[in-house]
């Protein structure tokens, strides 16, 4: 049995900049000043990114931790406000609708998520570009664990409780566009597959020794033997 864990955010699809507009107003909201600046979100978790958008400009850490949750929850229902106002139907990268199906159509697959986008979120811009979130059938989120390594091994944990029979690491395979999607999984074992949709090209992902890189996920059958290992 091999579990498929997908990263959402410049991996499945793209949300034209709604997440940022809503962090952003979520922080000035929730802590009364401006975010940083120059803060990059790829391969971070929802709270991480929270942190990083206030430490910078002058909030105690104290403060950021007493108001985290509140900010958080802003931030979802500003980001749902933002989803629907805008057509985002589309916004998935090539290849994704035909893998998503072939994977699915699989009784040796389970289809997951392994995001750092809180629950809610993830849930949001999924339903945002036509993606059913009830095809992934187990996930890890920004909303389980701060940091991005912690969440292979609580993915890990759901499949098998889910199967009913553990799971070989190197048969959980994570699929992301960042650097730090490669490397989350090696606690458990499970192996990465890079797609370049994001913002690292395939070299700097192939720089992080996966299993597989590819420009995107449009050649079906080549994606689909680097997962089963064919």
């Amino acid at each position: 049995m091999k579990v498929v864990l997908f990263d959402i955010d410049g991996t499945l699809l793209w949300t034209a900049g709604a997440a940022l507009r809503a962090v952003h107003r979520a922080i000035r909201e929730t802590y009364g000043t401006a975010p940083a600046e120059g803060v990059r979100f790829d391969g971070k978790t929802d709270p991480q990114i929270v942190r990083e958008l206030t430490r910078p400009v002058g909030i105690a850490e104290d403060v950021i931790e007493q108001r985290l949750d509140d900010a958080i929850a802003r931030y979802v229902t500003l980001l749902q406000d933002e989803l629907a106002g805008v057509d985002l139907k589309g916004h998935t990268y090539p290849g994704v609708a035909a893998l998503l199906d072939a994977l699915d159509d699989r009784d040796d697959v389970v289809l997951g998520l392994l995001t750092g986008n809180v629950r809610e979120g993830a849930m949001a811009k999924l339903a945002a570009v036509g993606i059913a979130h009830h095809r992934f059938r187990v996930g890890a989120f920004g909303s389980d664990h701060a940091s991005r390594p912690e969440l292979p091994a609580i993915a890990r944990t759901r499949a098998e409780a889910m199967l009913g029979h553990p799971v070989e690491g190197r048969d959980f395979i994570v699929i992301g566009d960042t650097p730090a999607d490669m490397g989350c999984g090696r606690g458990i074992g499970a192996r990465a597959i890079g797609v370049a949709t994001g913002r690292y090209s395939v070299d700097d992902l192939r720089a992080c020794n996966p299993a597989a890189v590819f420009a995107d996920l449009s050649d079906t059958p080549a994606v689909m033997r680097a997962i089963l290992e064919e």
